[in-house]
C-alpha cells in the first residue's frame, strides 16, 4: 500500500427508492401524443376580436359562425406563412383587417361599406 492511499474502512449501500418508478402510458392518462399536439397547435390558431372590431361587427350586423371563423383562421395562417404583419381578409362579402402576429381582428366592413373605402396600414391581402 502506498503512503498516500487510505484503506477503505466502510462501504455505504445506496438505498433503493421506496416507490417503484413506472412510465405513464398514454391510455392511463386518457390522451395520446397526437391529440395533445393537435390541441396545442389549434390553441395557437385562435382568432381574437378587438373591442373596436366587436363594436363594428355588432353595428354592421356581421356574424361569424364556426365556418367563417375557420375560413378566417386559414386566411390568417396563409398571411403568416407569407410574412404579412397586417392583412386585409376579404370573404363572404365582408372585409376584415387583421393583425397577423396577434391574430386579432382590428376592424370589419360589410359589402355595403366597401365601395369607396380605403384600407391603410396593411401589407397584404387574402381573398377567400
Amino acid at each position: 500500500m502506498n503512503i498516500n492511499q487510505r484503506p477503505i474502512t466502510s462501504i455505504h449501500q445506496v438505498a433503493a427508492p421506496t416507490k417503484p418508478i413506472t412510465k405513464a402510458r398514454a391510455q392511463d392518462v386518457g390522451t395520446d401524443f397526437s391529440s395533445i399536439l393537435e390541441e396545442k397547435l389549434s390553441a395557437g390558431r385562435e382568432i381574437k376580436v378587438s373591442k373596436h372590431a366587436a363594436m363594428r361587427l355588432e353595428a354592421r350586423n356581421i356574424t361569424l359562425d364556426s365556418t367563417s371563423m375557420e375560413k378566417l383562421k386559414n386566411a390568417v395562417d396563409l398571411a403568416s406563412q407569407k410574412g404579412v404583419r397586417d392583412t386585409l381578409v376579404v370573404m363572404d362579402q365582408v372585409a376584415f383587417v387583421v393583425n397577423v402576429n396577434a391574430r386579432t381582428v382590428i376592424t370589419a366592413v360589410n359589402r355595403n361599406e366597401l365601395k369607396d373605402n380605403v384600407f391603410t396600414n396593411i401589407d397584404g391581402a387574402v381573398f377567400t
